[in-house]
């Protein structure tokens, strides 16, 4: 079928693209290539896909509400999948009018869109987050998130509330995807992963914040767009849906932090911090509820996935090189 993705140029939105192309659909891609990281790496992920006949790339901002109705009209999706976002928990401290713009002005857009064009299917992006504050693990779907510790993750919560709105006054078929710290080749520089790799090969500290005192639901890339694209033709789903979409392991901070350094052949300087403002210390994903519906069953242990992401960081030196002299610069 003809599926628009937004975010194709992000980390997710391209390998699910990918996984999409390779499957046989045909994929419009949206991204505004905004400079939250190194652009070079967007538009390359954007080239390789730009490779496949059956992919459109589409350069338009998601408040820009005329040219998301432009791409509805030239492309006639018959469905959507939200994955262009203002992400980080952190940058959202120093630039929340960026989430306001991108999470819920183009959010609102996009649905909005999706509803007058007669999407039967609208899949987006929500997040662990949204389980701040919450102790008792691993996270259930049924759990109340009504305790925000950061921006980003009260965007993410509002847009589940809207995509209900929408389910509910519309009948529109909405999915909203919980991920659980997603990684793995062709990541996002802001992430730990990827800062951690880079300094310990620049012989630079790596800083462990709770003091090393953190777990996280450590989900690789293919297991991830092996879900999502699961849930392209799922059958029995409900009008609003909401799942987890994880690994079901709370890997420990300072193990994972052992694994880059095996692979790297290198030991981390650690320098030991407190919690940071929005950050939590766990978090761990019940995936009963995906598995019940698709048959979600991730596969891919860290021990397995941290290599590669660590084999595709050094085999791109013209990318990871830049991304650190933009770091020295900031």
């Amino acid at each position: 079928m003809r599926i628009l993705v937004t975010g194709t140029a992000g980390f997710i939105g391209f390998h699910l693209a990918l996984k999409l192309l390779e499957e046989g659909h045909e994929v419009a891609g949206l991204d505004n290539f905004n400079d939250y990281y190194y652009t070079g790496l967007k538009r390359a992920r954007d080239e390789i896909l730009k490779q496949d006949k059956q992919y459109t790339s589409c350069e338009v901002d998601l408040c820009d509400r005329l040219g998301v109705e432009d791409i509805f009209d030239d492309f006639v999706p018959e469905m959507v999948i939200n994955l262009a976002a203002q992400a980080g928990v952190r940058y959202s401290l120093i630039n929340p009018y960026a989430y306001q713009k991108s999470n819920l002005e183009g959010f609102q857009n996009l649905i909005e869109t999706s509803r007058r064009a007669g999407i039967r299917r609208f899949i987006y992006a929500s997040s662990s987050s949204v389980y701040a504050g919450l102790t008792e693990m691993p996270y259930s779907e049924s759990q109340r998130t009504d305790t925000p510790v950061s921006l980003y993750a009260a965007t993410k919560r509002a847009n589940e509330l809207v995509a209900h709105t929408y389910s509910h006054l519309f009948g529109m078929h909405t999915i909203g995807l919980r991920f659980f710290t997603v990684y793995g080749p062709w990541g996002r520089p802001d992430m730990a992963l990827w800062i951690f790799t880079e300094n310990i090969l620049a012989g630079k500290s790596i800083n462990v914040f709770n003091h090393g005192k953190m777990r996280r639901d450590f989900t690789y890339i293919d297991d991830i767009t092996h879900g999502v694209a699961s849930l392209v033709n799922a059958d029995g789903l409900q009008k609003y849906e909401i799942f987890n979409i994880g690994n079901h392991r709370a890997e420990d901070l300072m193990d994972f932090i052992s694994i880059i350094e095996e692979a790297l052949g290198k030991k981390a300087e650690k320098k030991l911090l407190p919690m940071q403002p929005g950050d939590v210390e766990a978090t761990y994903a019940d995936i009963s509820k995906l598995n019940q519906a698709v048959g979600f069953e991730p596969s891919t242990p860290i021990s397995e996935g941290i290599p590669r992401f660590i084999e595709w960081y050094l085999d791109h030196p013209e990318i990871t090189r830049e991304v650190a002299r933009m770091r020295e610069r900031e």
